[in-house]
């Protein structure tokens, strides 16, 4: 069994920073990707970044692009998102997730946690 435990959330003003991160525990030996998403209140849910467990390429959404940063630490099982010059339209639950060799879509998911950017 994995699981995974976001952790970094809160409440800033905009053009602030915040780091969140991701604990995966568990067998990961076949995690390939892994992920951060975000919901805001009334939208879909949508993908922000993804990075290549092995090799550590990233992908980003257009929407934030050269504000944020996605990272890992194999080591630590760890997966980080750097967030910097925070806008209001930025606040949202944010949620990390794995995908695996034998599965197609991402099936673990951590609590998310709440990211909340004032104007």
């Amino acid at each position: 069994q994995v699981q995974l435990v976001e952790s970094g959330g809160g409440l800033v003003q905009a053009g602030d920073s915040l780091r969140l991160s991701c604990a995966a525990s568990g067998r990961i030996i076949s995690m390939t990707t892994m992920a951060w998403f975000r919901q805001a209140p009334g939208k879909e849910r949508e993908s922000v970044a993804r990075i290549n467990w092995s090799a550590g390429n990233p992908y980003y959404a257009d929407s934030v692009k050269g504000r944020f940063t996605i990272s890992r630490d194999n080591s630590k099982k760890m997966m980080y998102l750097q967030m910097n010059s925070l806008k209001p339209e930025d606040t949202a639950v944010y949620y990390c997730a794995a995908r695996f060799a034998t599965v197609a879509n991402y099936g673990y998911w951590g609590q998310g946690t709440q990211v909340t950017v004032s104007s």
